[in-house]
């Protein structure tokens, strides 16, 4: 009951336009091509708008302007910057902002906000790692200095995805009531129902067909009903809901680097972190067990029978990025190949068919987040897999809290997949390990690892992409299957969105991890297509 007096209440305050037949049909009014938009693209972010916290790292910020951006290539554009120079020993970085850009409270956005942003950024404690930026200062009104305290090639990643905030407007309350210069402006935020934003006026950039935009937080569930009377225009689904047909509407399927694979320990039992939580796994630290599984999942048939389709199979964390390697590529679902290199190992079957080498048994339980039924189907989909290959799988679901307290120590079904390489390093160099969810099961290679760092510390983006393919697989290393086969990629989502039939939503990059809505990264060429165009 109430969950259908609050959806009541958040489409009468979007101002929906659309309305069904006598029959309960959906059909659209003679008003349809309105400048508003009714949106439901999943789950409401949990610590809100704040950039300098991580807000729209996994695509635009909406309310925010970042210094530079990506193009639907993943070229660099300027943003908010005219222009940016770095040193020639890579230390100093000098942008230079535009003279024109006011936030929506009517004040100037100057260089004093662009420091202020990655000065609080830096001391946030999230999940925006500038230790490496020694110092940022104000040259003048509309240039900013950045020193970092060694060469680093992934920088300019953060001044993509870090929206700048006003110094003067800024306080405990910002992640709700946020000010910004982006192509729009907070309305109203009901906290678990809606969002509705309005069209900047003062936008320096494009200006986006639609100037209300009402963001609906709604069940898988209820969401695909409300597609279905017509009360929203664009609606994320599953994958078992896509096949689906909704009347005046499309399905509209993104592929991704959303990937989702099992972070395997790759230490033995070393003991316990400083919390507490145990360290390794005496299975799964064997190379050969790590590389069987690898090569007896069937990703194809996982595609198939628990996503339906929508998707691609999983290699590693950056399938498709310009700094994957393709060579990270293999041929899967070859259970006697599988079953042979662990034969060659001495893991012999046992009883119960399980195999066991001087007295282990090749057994380990699998966890996964208890809330995600997509997780939960592919782990027991791949439990089921190992099972002819002599490997039990136990599967068993906990949240994260719990989870954080096994991951180290046992295999996890994770979920990754973003627009910089810094998650290649955040994943697997020796530096990061324990380090919250980055490189959880203490990954470690020295070759890897220099590798990563010739990448960091590279003088061009080209020559840094050189080594983060290395560090995939060299020939003779790396940690991907064909190295150290350090995670089982299973496969890459695809987003899938029912989008109403005449709305254009053009084309859109390889989508990341679903936080923050990526899929509205290009919102501002959005448009109704009009009757009797192309």
């Amino acid at each position: 009951m109430w969950l259908f007096v609050i959806f009541a209440f958040v489409v009468i305050a979007g101002g929906c336009s659309h309305g069904k037949s006598q029959n309960g049909e959906f059909a659209e009014s003679s008003n349809k091509l309105t400048d508003e938009l009714i949106l439901a693209l999943g789950g409401e972010p949990d610590n809100g708008f704040d950039p300098t916290t991580g807000w729209g790292r996994y695509g635009s910020p909406l309310f925010q302007s970042t210094l530079l951006t990506y193009d639907k290539e993943f070229n660099i554009e300027k943003d908010l910057a005219v222009d940016y120079q770095v040193s020639d020993d890579g230390l100093e970085w000098i942008v230079t902002i535009r003279d024109d850009v006011i936030f929506t409270d009517g004040e100037p956005l100057t260089a004093e906000d662009i420091v202020f942003t990655y000065k609080t950024a830096k001391t946030s404690h999230s999940v925006i790692d500038l230790t490496n930026m020694d110092k940022v200062e104000k040259v003048d009104p509309r240039t900013v200095k950045f020193t970092l305290r060694k060469r680093n090639s992934t920088f300019i990643y953060h001044l993509t995805n870090i929206g700048i905030v006003p110094k003067h407007a800024y306080d405990d309350s910002y992640s709700e009531h946020p000010v910004g210069s982006g192509p729009f402006q907070m309305v109203q935020w009901n906290k678990g129902q809606q969002l509705i934003v309005k069209a900047n006026p003062d936008y320096y950039g494009k200006k986006p067909y639609f100037k209300k935009l009402t963001f609906l937080f709604l069940s898988e569930d209820a969401a695909f009903a409300a597609a279905r009377k017509g009360e929203v225009d664009v609606v994320s689904v599953p994958p078992s809901f896509a096949k689906e047909e909704i009347n005046g509407m499309r399905l509209v399927q993104l592929e991704s680097v959303d990937n989702r694979g099992i972070v395997l320990p790759y230490v033995p039992d070393e003991g316990k972190t400083v919390e507490g939580a145990p360290i390794g796994n005496d299975v799964t630290s064997h190379k050969e067990i790590r590389k069987a599984m690898n090569i007896a999942v069937d990703r194809e048939a996982l595609i198939e029978g628990v996503v339906e389709d929508f998707g691609t199979p999983a290699y590693t964390v950056a399938d498709h990025m310009p700094w994957w390697n393709p060579a990270t590529v293999i041929d899967d679902g070859n259970m006697e190949k599988a079953k042979s290199l662990l034969d060659e190992a001495g893991w012999k079957v046992g009883a119960h068919g399980i195999r066991a080498k001087d007295g282990l048994k090749a057994a380990f339980t699998l966890y996964y987040p208890s809330n995600d039924q997509t997780r939960q189907s592919l782990s027991i989909a791949f439990a089921e897999m190992m099972k002819p290959l002599g490997i039990q799988v136990e599967t068993k679901g906990k949240s994260w809290n719990e989870l954080e307290q096994v991951m180290h120590a046992n295999p996890v079904m994770f979920g990754l997949g973003s627009h910089t390489p810094l998650e290649l390093y955040n994943t697997f160099s020796s530096t990061t390990r324990g380090n919250g969810l980055y490189n959880v099961n203490y990954y470690s290679n020295p070759v890897v690892d220099s590798y990563i760092e010739k990448a960091l510390r590279a003088a061009s983006q080209k020559e840094a992409i050189k080594y983060w393919k290395k560090a995939q697989w060299d020939g003779e290393t790396g940690f991907s299957f064909k190295g150290d086969a350090s995670w089982v990629w299973l496969v890459n989502l695809d987003h899938l969105y029912f989008v109403r039939e005449n709305l254009v939503i053009g084309e859109q990059k390889l989508q990341p991890h679903p936080h923050n809505w990526p899929v509205t990264e290009f919102i501002e060429d959005w448009h109704w297509k009009q009757q009797n165009s192309d």
